[in-house]
């Protein structure tokens, strides 16, 4: 809120140049609450006579800007304030209605790194559309003592964020202007987020010779993400409990980023998805061998020693596997592609696609919020629909196993019989 019914004090003040100016002073109170001095030099001494109507007039319009509800030119805050209030009321932990870990974790990293060392001291005000759009094809990042232009993804993020920061401004009544969106379609900031380089998918011979190359935990792991379009945190925070073995399906319900469980990414994502038989028959082949089998374990639960109190009790780090299992056994195949946990998601995609499923079907097993505007008005795509485009892509991969997977629950553990 504004400071209200101020009066204000003038004061004469001399600056380097000798002249002696009138300077007008009030209190503003912040967007973080605490009241700061503010001050406003309105003019040389000699143009407004101590007493004088003209200067009355000024002060008269100065105090009533300062005591308006709503922003003004005289009350407008930084790009600090905002975003530090934005930090407080829209990235705060909100537990399962808030924003999930990664984005508030990746909104605080790209404002912190970008935004407040350029945008920090200046009044919200005085952010223009084009500067903003100027200052983002200028940012430039370095790797290895090479420098080159920041990747247009990460500059449509920095335009996002600052985006939110404005609009929350603007819910707040800190300002009636969004200078990132423009006051119509096209009028705001523009940014190519095209990519640099295609993301490298797998061939079908290439995830044959990965799958067999890799460990019982690792293969386990790649053949239930690839043919599922998990997403990192997501394959992350699977538990034991979340698999109904006998009807073939998974409840992804959590999402680890960084060991913090929080919401999977969007609603579309908070739904049954189906396995496949063979998929079904390397997890229970990992049931087996791990020594965390309650319901309520990890099912990537880490058996380290370093691990300590922890062990046993949170899930490995699916990046240090990726590093130190996969990529090296993929080098030795001779796969040298960019590989990454996102790369089986992009594969899934891929061969969906190729195999001429129906996209709706392919939106529903990626768990996609939407496709299209207009193919959200499609029917949902059944559950045997996806099952049958699933199970097309893990032939593709593999041959389907002889044995029938049967998964009574014993003793609140889960067994298999062959």
């Amino acid at each position: 809120m504004l400071a209200r019914y101020q009066n204000g004090c003038l004061q004469t003040i001399i600056r380097k140049d000798g002249v002696e100016r009138w300077q007008f002073r009030w209190l503003h109170k912040g967007a973080d609450g605490i009241s700061r001095e503010r001050k406003k030099t309105i003019g040389p001494v000699k143009d407004y006579p101590e007493n004088s109507k003209k200067l009355q007039d000024l002060l008269a319009g100065l105090r009533l800007n300062i005591n308006t509800d709503g922003p003004t030119e005289l009350t407008s805050i930084t790009m600090t304030e905002a975003v530090e209030h934005y930090k407080i009321h829209e990235l705060a932990d909100c537990g399962r209605d808030g924003k999930a870990y990664s984005t508030r974790n990746r909104k605080t990293l790209v404002l912190n790194r970008w935004v407040l060392p350029h945008w920090g001291k200046l009044e919200l005000r005085a952010i223009k559309t084009v500067a903003v759009e100027q200052w983002l094809k200028s940012l430039v990042t370095s790797k290895f003592g090479r420098r080159k232009l920041l990747a247009g993804g990460t500059r449509e993020k920095i335009r996002d964020a600052m985006g939110s920061v404005f609009n929350h401004a603007i819910r707040w009544e800190f300002t009636d202007r969004n200078p990132i969106a423009g006051a119509g379609k096209g009028s705001g900031v523009r940014v190519s987020a095209k990519r640099e380089r295609t993301p490298d998918i797998l061939e079908v011979e290439e995830m044959h010779l990965l799958l067999g190359a890799l460990g019982i935990r690792e293969k386990a792991m790649v053949f239930l993400d690839m043919p599922s379009g998990l997403r990192r945190g997501e394959l992350a925070g699977l538990k034991w409990e979340d698999f109904d073995f006998k009807n073939l399906h998974v409840s992804v319900t959590r999402s680890l980023v960084d060991q913090h469980v929080g919401p999977v990414k969007t609603e579309a994502s908070r739904k049954l998805m189906p396995i496949d038989e063979y998929v079904a028959h390397d997890l229970l082949a990992w049931y087996e061998v791990t020594p965390y089998k309650k319901p309520s374990d990890y099912v990537w639960a880490t058996d380290a020693n370093r691990a300590g109190a922890k062990r046993g009790k949170q899930p490995v780090w699916l990046s240090a596997v990726m590093r130190d299992y996969i990529q090296p056994a993929a080098r030795k195949l001779g796969i040298n592609k960019k590989m990454s946990w996102h790369t089986f998601r992009h594969t899934f995609s891929t061969l969906l696609k190729g195999n001429g499923e129906d996209v709706k079907v392919v939106q529903e097993l990626l768990r996609h919020s939407t496709a299209k505007m207009t193919l959200d008005t499609y029917t949902q795509a059944l559950s045997p629909q996806k099952r049958a485009a699933q199970s097309k892509v893990v032939g593709m991969i593999r041959s389907k196993p002889s044995c029938t997977v049967v998964v009574p629950r014993v003793s609140g553990e889960i067994r298999a019989t062959h």
